[in-house]
């Protein structure tokens, strides 16, 4: 494969992550829209979205594997298409966690509100700017925005315990809630694990840019 071909496959495979990832930032969005405004519709459209998603992602694999093939790259570019690889996993999940979202919206439709929604949708914008941010990240080869978001995993993590904590209030007063409130600690569940991917794809972006693992706070280890 010639090198102007290779690098214009680069290219092409760098513009399919972004298309990735706006899918994946679209499909959160609904979800949570779809909870807040109790609307089936938009439920659906991310159910039904998540086809353009799963196909996506392989024709994403599939490119990332042809190159790793056809070209045998080395350092730079090998470290490139393997983190491709991995944020291309991420997203395709962050997909899957959305519909989850959505799921729990139409049982959530059916039922009277439970209590007004605040936490949630502050947990949904901070995990769906995680996810921008991820990718911006990713594209600018920016490790210190990247290490930003790792860092703003706390915050979602705080809230989401705190919805926990105050839902589990709910199902002990009146066991009548519990259905209603176990459906609304799922979504919570299924925002802190966006988050957790966000952060996934900005370890990768330090580990293609420095060549250093930061997960599990290896780094800090190594250094000591």
């Amino acid at each position: 494969m010639p090198k102007r071909y290779f690098d214009q496959e680069l290219k092409r495979l760098n513009e399919k992550l972004l298309e990735m990832a706006r899918l994946a930032e679209e499909a959160i969005s609904r979800a949570v829209r779809a909870l807040v405004e109790r609307n089936a519709k938009l439920a659906e459209q991310v159910i039904q979205a998540d086809e353009t998603i799963n196909f996506l992602e392989i024709e994403i694999d599939e490119l990332c594997l042809k190159l790793l093939a056809l070209q045998q790259p080395l350092a730079v570019d090998l470290r490139f298409i393997a983190s491709a690889l991995k944020i291309n996993n991420d997203l395709e999940r962050i997909g899957d966690q959305a519909v989850n979202i959505a799921e729990r919206s139409l049982d959530l439709l059916k039922q009277p509100l439970l209590k007004p929604l605040i936490d949630i949708p502050r947990m949904a914008a901070l995990a769906q700017k995680m996810v921008k941010d991820s990718l911006d990240a990713f594209v600018n080869q920016d490790t210190k925005l990247a290490r930003r978001v790792c860092e703003r995993d706390d915050e979602v993590d705080d809230l989401n315990d705190q919805i926990f904590r105050e839902l589990l209030t709910y199902m002990m007063q009146d066991p009548k809630t519990i259905a209603r409130a176990v459906d609304l600690i799922l979504v919570g569940r299924h925002l802190e694990r966006i988050a957790d991917l966000a952060t996934n794809i900005c370890e990768d972006v330090v580990y293609l840019v420095d060549g250093k693992t930061i997960k599990h706070h290896v780094e800090e280890r190594s250094d000591s």
